[in-house]
């Protein structure tokens, strides 16, 4: 665990805020969003977890599956982020936005049908012990949804450009699926292609 980097990646984003959705939620990514967040299988009436929120970018969309009957909890690390995303999001009342840390959680345990995990996967300070809270809080049958709008090689890329998150890279194929299995999830699929990751799986009953 690296506590200075994790430091220094926290900055990054407090600092990236104010000018996040000028520089990224453009109509080509809204487009993408629209027909990719069904691929999550979010029903109407779900509970969902969405770790890292950042601004609240899929929010809207979220809220789009789970209907009038669901429930968004939103939670960053990253205060600014977390203070933006109130300013666009904290009227709905089905949303509930947090400062939380995802490897820190405190949420009742199999609190939630769904965990959103949307560009945060490669920023984790401490893979394992972030999976371990999805699963303590994730319902038994529960999704797993570790999603991007980059491949993991486009990531890796993106990445470079900047001392931060530089090498804040997803695992490969086989090491995701180990990862997971070992945290209890099962039923992995993974779909890394140019424009898109898309990583689910399940808690399943015990």
């Amino acid at each position: 665990m690296n506590s200075d980097k994790n430091d220094s990646r926290k900055d990054f984003f407090n600092d990236m805020a104010a000018i996040w959705d000028d520089k990224y939620l453009n109509p080509k990514l809204l487009s993408f969003l629209e027909e990719f967040v069904p691929l999550f299988d979010i029903k109407s009436g779900e509970k969902v977890l969405d770790v890292g929120t950042g601004t609240g970018v899929l929010i809207p969309f979220l809220l789009k599956n789970v209907g009038s009957s669901g429930l968004i909890t939103a939670v960053d690390y990253a205060e600014n982020m977390v203070e933006i995303c109130r300013k666009k999001h904290s009227h709905n009342t089905n949303v509930t936005i947090l400062i939380q840390d995802v490897e820190k959680m405190d949420f009742n345990h199999e609190a939630f049908d769904t965990i959103t995990c949307f560009g945060l996967f490669p920023h984790l300070n401490n893979i394992n012990e972030a999976l371990r809270n999805f699963y303590y809080v994730l319902k038994p049958e529960g999704k797993l949804i570790i999603a991007h709008a980059l491949s993991s090689e486009e990531i890796k890329e993106h990445h470079m450009r900047s001392e931060s998150v530089y090498g804040d890279d997803l695992p490969e194929v086989s090491e995701m699926i180990n990862l997971l299995n070992k945290a209890g999830f099962k039923e992995v699929t993974v779909r890394d292609e140019t424009g898109l990751y898309l990583c689910k799986s399940k808690k399943l009953s015990q």
